[in-house]
Order: C-alpha cells, then sequence, then structure tokens
C-alpha cells in the first residue's frame, strides 16, 4: 500500500531536518566516549537536535511542531543511531512524548508548550506507582525506573493502575518529582535513564492520559489536533521507538566491520574472494538490516494511509505490527552478534566501537517492549479466532 501523499512543504520539512540530523552523525561519534563516561547525553547534543527540529517533528503544528508523518521520524532515528545509539534512544524517547502529549486534554498540552514550545517530556511507563483518588485527580507516589533523558526534561510521564480505573500515564511536573543517579549500564550507558522517584504529588485528572483511550482512540486531544498522525494507536508508535534505533546501531556496525575487513586486506579486495564466510555474514547483515527498514516503513505506510481515509486499523493488523516491532532486536542482535563474532581481536578490548554497538543493542534487549515472547502468544491467539489480550498495541 502506497502511503498518503504529503504536502509538498512536509516534504520540504522532512527532507531538510533528515539532512540536517545526518550533517550531525560525526559530532554524536566524536562525543561517544564522553557521552558514556558522562552516562548522560551532552547538552551540544541535545541543543544541536532541538535545532535541527527533531523533538518538534511528532508536536502538533498548533505549538509550533511540523506533524511529519512517523516514516520521517524513524528514518531520522535510524540515522542519528548510526553516530551514537544512546543519542537515538533517549532523543527519540523524549521527542515521541510529544506525540502522546498532543493525544492529552488541551490543559496539560498548554500547560507544556504555553510558555515553551521546546519543552520537553521524559517517561517511565511501567505500573510501578500507588494512587489514590481524590477530588479533582489523584495522588501519587513511587519509584520508576529507566526514563531516559530524563536530565534534559522538566516534566515526566508515569505509568500506574488507578483502583478500578485500569492503567493511566500521569503527567507529573519538575517540582513534583527527584532524580535518582542509578543509570550504571552495561550498554546504552549515554540514555542518562535514570529513577524517577515521587512522593504523594497531586495529579489533576486532565493529566492523566487513559490506556483505553490510547487504544480505541477516544483521546480528548483529537478534538484539536485532528491530523491524520494523531489518529494513529498512541502504543505503535512508542513501541518502535525503543526499537528502531538497533537498526541505525546494526547498519554502523556493518559500517565498521567492512571497514576492518578491507584494512586486512591491505586494500586488495580479491584477497577477500575466498573467505566466504565474511562474505556471506556482510550478505545476511546488509539483507537483515534492509528486510527492518522495510517492515517499519510499510506497517507505517498502511498505518498512515488508514489514518488519512478515517478508517480503523484491525486489532489483527495491530498485534501483527507490535509483533513485528517487538523482534527488531532479536534480528539486530543477530546481525551484530555474526559481526562481532568475526572482527577480530581488535574488538574485544575498550573502547572498541563494533563492541560498543554489540553492548548496546543487548542492553536495547532488556527493555520490557522487546521482548517478543507476550505479542507472539497474543498474535497465534488472534490468529485461531481468540479475544486480545493486549491493550497496548
Amino acid at each position: 500500500m502506497n502511503a498518503p501523499a504529503q504536502s509538498d512543504a512536509s516534504r520540504q520539512i522532512a527532507a531538510t531536518m533528515f539532512a540536517q540530523v545526518c550533517s550531525l552523525q560525526d559530532r554524536f561519534r566524536q562525543r561517544a566516549g564522553a557521552t558514556r563516561e558522562a552516562r548522560r547525553l551532552p547538552v551540544e547534543s541535545v541543543q544541536e537536535l532541538q535545532d535541527a527540529g527533531f523533538f518538534l517533528a511528532l508536536q502538533p503544528q498548533r505549538f509550533g511542531g511540523y506533524e511529519l508523518d512517523p516514516q520521517d521520524f524513524f528514518r531520522m532515528q535510524c540515522a542519528i543511531a548510526e553516530g551514537c545509539m544512546s543519542t537515538a534512544w533517549a532523543a527519540g524517547i523524549v521527542a515521541v512524548h510529544a506525540f502522546q502529549l498532543a493525544l492529552m486534554d488541551e490543559r496539560a498540552q498548554q500547560e507544556v508548550w504555553g510558555d515553551d514550545i521546546h519543552t520537553r517530556i521524559s517517561s517511565s511507563y511501567a505500573p510501578l506507582g500507588k494512587v489514590t483518588p481524590v477530588d479533582g485527580g489523584f495522588r501519587l507516589s513511587g519509584r520508576w525506573g529507566w526514563s531516559s533523558g530524563c536530565d534534559h526534561c522538566s516534566w515526566v510521564l508515569l505509568g500506574a493502575i488507578v483502583p478500578g480505573g485500569g492503567y493511566r500515564t500521569f503527567l507529573v511536573p519538575r517540582p513534583d518529582y527527584v532524580i535518582e543517579d542509578t543509570w550504571f549500564s552495561m550498554g546504552l550507558q549515554g540514555t542518562g535513564s535514570n529513577d524517577i522517584v515521587v512522593d504523594d504529588a497531586f495529579v489533576p485528572e486532565y493529566r492523566t492520559h487513559r490506556q483505553e483511550d490510547g487504544f480505541t482512540g477516544n483521546n480528548p486531544g483529537v478534538a484539536i489536533n485532528t491530523a491524520p498522525l494523531y489518529r494513529l494507536p498512541w502504543a505503535q508508535t512508542f513501541i518502535r521507538v525503543v526499537s528502531t534505533p538497533a537498526i541505525g546501531a546494526a547498519r554502523e556496525g556493518l559500517r565498521l566491520y567492512r571497514e576492518a575487513v578491507k584494512g586486512k586486506a591491505s586494500g586488495d579486495i580479491t584477497k577477500l574472494a575466498g573467505d566466504v564466510g565474511t562474505l556471506e555474514r556482510i550478505a545476511f547483515a546488509s539483507h537483515e538490516i534492509d528486510a527492518m527498514e522495510a517492515l517499519l516503513y510499510r506497517n507505517f505506510d498502511n498505518m498512515m494511509a488508514a489514518a488519512t481515509r478515517g478508517e480503523a486499523i484491525s486489532i489483527e493488523d495491530r498485534a501483527l505490527y507490535r509483533y513485528q516491532a517487538s523482534l527488531v532486536i532479536e534480528k539486530s542482535i543477530g546481525v551484530i552478534d555474526a559481526l562481532f563474532s568475526s572482527a577480530g581481536g581488535a574488538s574485544v578490548f575498550a573502547g572498541s566501537e563494533i563492541q560498543q554497538r554489540f553492548l548496546d543493542i543487548h542492553t536495547a534487549r532488556a527493555h520490557v517492549a522487546n521482548n517478543p515472547t507476550s505479542f507472539a502468544r497474543n498474535l497465534g491467539a488472534l490468529k485461531l479466532g481468540a479475544e486480545n489480550q493486549d491493550y497496548f498495541i
């Protein structure tokens, strides 16, 4: 299915932004060591992405955003990951929250963006909070981990279960939470995915987002943000933001591997003719990366076309797309493992670039959204006629 036609202005904005992001790759590579050492994104990298417009890509036009298609957004996130997967992971997660806020009550959007369209939000969606309903909203307490990019944000979205009311995310301002420095990880070290601690904060009803609304599409924000983008299921966009960076990192791993191989051949490529294992690994990696990208863009082409026509996306398709998103890390691990295992002795020493891609991609597998088991079972059950059991699709 072909993607819906974008306006000439949107196409030009997307093309210009993509070119600007690509021009930053070398800077992200050069800062990668310092990023890992600091265990958070450098201020310079965040500012450069802000200047390029990346954080506004999915933000509503009424708040200074560009409302670009998700395909354009994820193409940029892949490109950022070629330079530094930590930067792509944290910046992508922060940027995608503009999409979720656009689905929420207009008062919440006004509080965040009313004075500064560049205000950023981090998140932690695990349902770990304690919620007490009170007049006008809720009291919220708890500790949440993996809040990537939180040091560069002044709001946070936190997951919790409302007694008798199901799962919601709660939008909390910086004065109401504490960031605890806990992010000491084997990979994705530069994401600054620290803990968020809240102690009995009041969250008004309008600063919450119900999982049910995200699933059914009955989001209050669509009354004012009417672009087809905001008729996509929220979960379909978020789940891709924690897997897509691995595609860019795998592509960079392949580039590094090819350079190493050609270096060993001393410039004479004919020396590699008999090294069929190396040739097959390069072919396998090239195919897998291309296939992951093609599926990513095809699925969003399909969803955006349906949203533009005002049609619902079937539950079975949503479950399929959810499962396919969860497989990206597994496939990227297959690519980087095959390359790393034959990259030579230099790859095992600290500071090895291909080793860093290996560590980053394996660390991404720890995110619950990248574990395909439950998504496979839900899809298989749907194919056999059972009811859907996953409401984050």
